[in-house]
């Protein structure tokens, strides 16, 4: 009964349950969104966002929009603590010329971001994996065996994939999503930090920004990583999508990369990019708002205070060494 009072009486503790907010307010706000775009990418047929989404809550109901979000919602919390708080450390690690009091470089975040894209791929492959797998299922795109066999949640797609392909398997396109996160958060953090001192500045030292510079410096962060990685992200859709039996489509990243331009022309690589720019806004600019809003409630036990004396807290904190990570 005491391991939350002492856990949340942690900086690490508040940072991890912080974190966790963040990261289920962006899957949450946009999750349907992600649905519309995962099938777009999937099939060239499927026409535009709207005729999906018609379509999608006509036949399947309005749930099918949320079809296989319990896996990554399932692992968020810790996904997004850990990507927090590696970048916190690794952006001040990559570039010790900056003083500890001073805010990390634009060098130091990027290169920070890089490292914490490739880290967290290792966690986010086998639940991307799960979860397009029950986007696709029931449409005419599907694995045959999908179509018939539909699963009932997360749980018996891994155990499908476990049983069928082994462990290799859960991991089916670790490289492709390694070579898109991480130049995307290196982009991701940098644009961030960079748009939040254009919008308020003096705000990375004075640590004073608003929520309105917090939602739109989220946004446009996540919209310029989604811009930079798009056409790996459609190559990886296509890869995961696709079981092993009785033989897959493509025989890696290059093949299926050929394969998608030649059937369908360069367009595929940008197809569905109109709706991961409009969720990546939604999504990343309340994972920003969320997280910050939470660390603040929890470094005051439930209540706001000023921003100075947060953001004084927090730079202590990252100024501490790291013996976790």
């Amino acid at each position: 009964m005491d391991f939350w009072p002492e856990f949340l009486a942690s900086s690490w503790g508040r940072e991890f349950v912080a974190g966790g907010f963040g990261g289920a307010a962006g899957i949450i706000s946009g999750y349907p969104l992600d649905t519309l775009r995962i099938r777009q990418q999937q099939n060239a047929r499927s026409g535009s966002a709207i005729s999906i989404l018609r379509n999608v809550v006509s036949a399947e109901g309005p749930s099918a929009l949320y079809r296989g979000m319990a896996a990554p919602l399932a692992s968020v919390t810790f996904q997004n603590a850990m990507v927090f708080q590696i970048y916190a450390v690794l952006s001040r690690a990559l570039d010790p010329s900056v003083s500890p009091k001073d805010p990390p470089s634009y060098k130091g975040v990027a290169l920070g971001g890089l490292g914490t894209g490739a880290l967290q791929s290792l966690m986010l492959t086998p639940v991307e994996l799960v979860k397009i797998r029950l986007q696709l299922q029931n449409t005419s795109h599907a694995e045959p065996h999908q179509a018939l066999q539909p699963h009932k949640g997360p749980i018996s797609v891994a155990k499908s994939i476990m049983r069928t392909e082994g462990l290799r398997g859960m991991y089916r396109g670790l490289t492709i999503t390694v070579l898109r996160d991480a130049p995307a958060h290196g982009v991701y953090f940098w644009t961030y930090e960079y748009m939040r001192e254009q919008l308020h500045p003096g705000c990375r030292k004075a640590r004073q920004e608003s929520l309105d510079t917090m939602l739109a410096a989220g946004g446009l962060a996540g919209v310029a990583s989604w811009m930079c990685c798009y056409p790996l992200d459609v190559i990886k859709t296509r890869l995961q999508a696709q079981s092993q039996s009785p033989s897959p489509k493509y025989n890696g990243i290059v093949d299926c990369f050929q394969k998608s331009v030649r059937e369908e022309g360069y367009s595929v690589l940008t197809r569905g990019l109109g709706t991961a720019v409009s969720r990546a806004f939604v999504v990343n600019g309340a994972i920003f708002a969320a997280y910050e809003i939470s660390l603040r409630c929890l470094f005051n036990n439930g209540s706001l205070e000023t921003d100075n004396a947060i953001y004084d807290k927090k730079e202590e904190k990252l100024s501490l060494p790291s013996n976790g990570i």
